[in-house]
């Protein structure tokens, strides 16, 4: 039986929201095996003045729980 479990992560970027969302897939599989799926849940920004300066990406990330692991 297979189970799946969730984890909600934000990413920040000062380039682009899908720079913040690579960022957080790459930075979560360095210590999170079998990840399987992605769903964007937000995207916000801080501006200053009339300029995106950092972007954030809060993304829910599924992964399969290793049953055979002890």
């Amino acid at each position: 039986m297979a189970i799946e479990k969730h984890l909600t992560l934000t990413g920040i970027s000062n380039t682009s929201w899908k720079d913040a969302i690579n960022q957080t897939v790459n930075e979560a599989s360095k210590t999170i095996d079998y990840i399987s799926n992605i769903k964007i849940l937000d995207q916000t920004g801080k501006i200053d003045g009339n300029k995106i300066i950092e972007y954030y990406a809060t993304v829910d990330l599924t992964f399969t729980v290793d049953t055979d692991r002890e």
